[in-house]
Parts: C-alpha cells; structure tokens; sequence
C-alpha cells in the first residue's frame, strides 16, 4: 500500500460538518484513499456506506435525493455515520443534488470524490460554497515515491538519507522524471507494463473526461496541442503561434488549455509583474501536474534522460512542489522575463514581497549564480533568493538578500514561512 501525505488532513477533518471533497487528476488514488479511509472508520466502531456512480448497480440510488437518503438510511439507520460517495461527476446536477441533502441537516458525514470534469461539467463548487472543503490528491509526490520505494525505512529520517545515500537518490530521482508518480505506474516494476499503464491513463483521459464529457469532437487536434505542450515545458506559450501551428483557432486553443487546466494535466504560471494587468495579458508558461504524463505525450516515457529533457523535468519538479507549498497561503508563483531576455525560474509573490527561485539541475561545486539572478536582486531587493539544486548547500549575503543554495530533496520539507521570514 502506498502511504498518501494527505490522508491525515482527511482524517482530520472527519469531524467537521462540511463535505469533504476530494480531486485530482484521474487514476491519483482517489478511490484507494476513500476505502482506507472508509476502514480506518469502521475499526474504530463507525457505521459507514460506500456508494460509486462508478457502479452500474450504485446509479439507481442516485436518480432523486429522496432515494439516496432511504439508502442510506437503510444501510446504516439515522444516527451517525459516514457516507462515502465515489465519482461524483457522473451524476448529473451533481452539485444541487449534493446541497439540497446537506441542507437537510442530516446526521451524516459525506465524503465525496470527483475528476477535474465535476468543475467543468457541473459547476460544483459553486453550488456547494461554503458547505465543502477540497482536498486535491494529485499524483505521487517525490518524497512519496521514494518513502514508497525504501518500504519506509526513513520515513521519518528522509533528510539524513537524501544526503547520505547520494548515489540511491539520483537513481530515485532519475526514475521519478522519467515515469512520474501515478500509484499504478510506481506500483508496476517493468518499463512495458508501465507503459501500458499509462497509455491506459492516457486514453481513459482522452475518451472519457475530454472526448464524453467536454464533447470535443476532434481529439486529434487536442491531442496535438498535448504534445506540443509537453516539448515547451518551461518556455513561454504564444497562443497565436500554436493556433497557426496546429491550424484551429485561438479561441480553441484557449478553450483547450482551460480544459487541460481543470482536469489537472496542466498548471499555467503567469510572468511577474508589479502591474497586474501586465500579467494578465503576457504569454504564460505551463507545466505538467504528472511528468510521466508529459514525457508519454511527447513519446520520451522511460527515456528522458538526455541534458535538455532532464533539466526540463527537473524545473517542472520544482514548481510542483512550490505549487502545493503555497496551496493553502495567498502566495502565487511567477516567472520573471524582461526584454532583454533576463530570466529568473519562479517568484514567489506573498505578501507583494517577491522571492526568486532559480533551479539547475546540476552538481554545484562552489558559488555561482548568473547575472539575471543578480540583476532581478538589485532590482526589488528581496531578503531572501534561492537557488535549488542537486546536492550543495551553502548560505551567503549579497548586500541586503540572503542567497540560500539548497538542495531539491530539502525544498520539499520546508514550511512555506521559512522563505519569507527574517
């Protein structure tokens, strides 16, 4: 079993009235989490109920509120219980049917699960506003991967393993770019049965969330935009010059990112600017919530290991975790260009106090950093500047800023207060 760092935040919030809701992108383990969770319950003397629209047999208890609550009721009577209830967005009107039950103020807990599609196809967070909380439950992070993979023998000491068995944390690492972190995928130990795995995850996308539920009828031009996508990961993405590239128009192309967005493939990272509207309106960069996703997209999975790719992945890497650092904070994460082509990887912005970030894939000897990063540092003056990389770490004062070289593997255990406070 692969143990979920989300799983406690669940567990937390079992006894608070509001819906729990889970997403994330298809096939992340949401289903797994809910049966554990479901188990968890029932040994410590809960009653509970699983119902999945996922289940041919499940559907009829769903066709009216009335009807799923004398399930439930049967099941498990009207004092407390749990009610888990599995692909949500197969219902329609999903979200008005799940606020007129709460409203009934009934003694139970629901915990619910649904694909990116429920957003889109039945706007259910508007209708449930202020009566859920989401947890989103994305594919396996690094530091899940490798507890997984050392059978969590650190799992408590991750830290001190990273730095000790350096060679092992390359080869994890390397194994992670290549094929990403959907449970299946990890779970598989041969590179065919892998690759099977994710054509599945793959297709089960296109066929059900893209082609079903969004009704986009040409696949391939969506497909085509995927893998133009995949090969620009970490560059800027001109709407325009990919319409011209792939012969639809703009407004689709636009239409086609917002889709790739809500059904986690991508996230979309805006330049920084202390002008909000510049933001807005410049070209954005996008990277990829499942690297192993991305690299099957662009036919490099199991073999992106040349310098370019490598360093690619490496980059999107760190915005997943920077991303899920700032989930809960109102920080965002930018990239920083100018005109006359400085660059520096991610700002995080909290606070109107911009961080830089830049991130090399490479062993690092001594200091050194390039003049865009010095130039973005005399510019706003931040207290503090990051520069993440493969194994050096070392802290130095440039004027006013603090310039930390910190390793990846410690990025990810850090507070998001730590890159802000003094």
């Amino acid at each position: 079993m692969i143990q979920r760092n989300l799983l406690k935040k669940l567990t937390d919030h079992l006894d608070k009235k509001e819906i729990s809701f889970i997403t994330g992108p298809r096939q992340a383990g949401k289903t797994t989490l809910m049966l554990i969770l479901k188990s968890y319950l029932e040994k410590n003397g809960e009653k509970t109920v699983f119902l999945s629209l996922d289940i041919e047999n499940d559907k009829q208890y769903f066709v009216s509120q009335e009807t799923l609550i004398r399930k439930i009721k049967l099941e498990v009577g009207e004092e407390k219980a749990f009610v888990f209830i599995d692909e949500i967005q197969r219902k329609e009107n999903a979200g008005v049917f799940l606020k007129g039950i709460y409203d009934m103020r009934l003694a139970y807990k629901f915990i619910v699960s649904g694909s990116g599609s429920v957003e889109l196809k039945e706007k259910i967070h508007e209708s449930l506003s202020g009566r859920k909380r989401i947890f989103e439950l994305s594919t396996l992070s690094f530091d899940e991967f490798v507890n997984f993979k050392t059978e969590y023998k650190y799992k408590n000491n991750l830290l001190e393993y990273f730095s000790i068995d350096q060679p092992k944390t390359v080869q994890l690492l390397d194994e992670y770019l290549n094929f990403g972190g959907y449970p299946a995928v990890v779970l598989e130990d041969l590179q065919k049965e892998k690759k099977e795995i994710i054509n599945e995850i793959y297709q089960s996308y296109m066929e059900k969330d893209i082609s079903y539920l969004l009704k986009v009828r040409k696949t391939e031009d969506f497909t085509n935009l995927v893998r133009v996508l995949s090969a620009q990961i970490g560059s800027l993405i001109n709407v325009s010059e990919v319409s011209r590239l792939l012969g639809i128009s703009q407004k689709t192309v636009k239409d086609y990112l917002w889709y790739l967005r809500k059904t986690f493939i991508i996230n979309k990272v805006t330049p920084f600017f202390k002008n909000i509207r510049k933001e807005i309106t410049r070209s954005p960069m996008v990277y990829f919530y499942d690297l192993g996703l991305r690299n099957f997209a662009v036919n490099l999975f199991g073999t992106a290991n040349n310098f370019k790719d490598r360093g690619m992945l490496f980059e999107n890497l760190i915005f997943n975790i920077l991303k899920e650092k700032i989930k809960s904070t109102s920080a965002d994460v930018h990239f920083w260009r100018t005109k006359d082509g400085a660059e520096v990887d991610f700002i995080i912005n909290h606070a109107l106090e911009p961080i830089p970030i830049e991130v090399k894939c490479r062993n690092f000897k001594r200091v050194e950093f390039t003049r865009s990063f010095c130039n973005f540092i005399e510019k706003y003056k931040p207290r503090k500047a990051f520069i993440v990389n493969l194994n050096f770490e070392e802290t130095l004062k440039r004027k006013d800023t603090e310039i930390i070289f910190l390793p990846y593997y410690k990025l990810e255990n850090r507070e998001i207060s730590y890159f802000f406070d003094p």
